[in-house]
């Protein structure tokens, strides 16, 4: 596994090891001892897979107690994946990561406490897998609308199919004035 230090504290980009012969592909998508190593060390409570078809965007969500770590994978298709560091007291507080995550580049993004994850479907479909380090609690669910002109996210769609929960969310702005 290689680790790629990302332009955000504590976000870790991972290229995971693939060993592909004439029958297909292995890999290992976790391995508690190895991850500790590199400084992921909350225990992982709860594993979540989605679905979605392309143009549907979700997020950027965050818990605002019980707040959780993810380690995300895609296990079929493509997605543009995007972070927002809302962690008060870092320096790169309000700034945004993102990235391509897909099954062909075998890329696993540690997106620690502390940050509204999103992602959008560029391929037909794309299952995503995440591990969490805290239960899913719906009354504590909150989150930061996708098209935040503040942020300015490079999102590489244009009318993403959103959830109505989703498309109601706050703004960077509403967010710093509630938090």
């Amino acid at each position: 596994m290689k680790v790629i230090q990302t332009s955000l504290p504590d976000l870790l980009q991972l290229e995971l090891q693939v060993f592909e012969d004439k029958r297909g592909f292995f890999l290992e998508s976790y391995h508690s001892e190895r991850y500790q190593k590199i400084g992921i060390r909350e225990p992982f409570l709860l594993e979540g897979h989605s679905y979605s078809t392309q143009g549907v965007l979700r997020g950027l969500h965050y818990q605002r107690n019980h707040i959780q770590a993810k380690l995300i994978r895609v296990v079929h298709g493509e997605i543009f994946d995007a972070v927002v560091d809302i962690r008060e007291n870092s320096p790169t507080f309000g700034h945004y990561y993102s990235t391509l995550l897909s099954r062909k580049n075998a890329m696993q993004l540690y997106v620690p406490k502390g940050f509204a994850h999103g992602f959008c479907v560029l391929s037909r479909q794309a299952d995503v897998e995440y591990k969490l380090s805290d239960y899913y609690h719906p009354e504590e669910e909150r989150g930061i609308v996708w098209s935040d002109p503040d942020l300015a996210i490079p999102w590489p769609i244009q009318n993403p199919i959103l959830s109505e929960r989703d498309a109601k969310f706050d703004s960077f702005r509403d967010y710093l004035k509630h938090k």
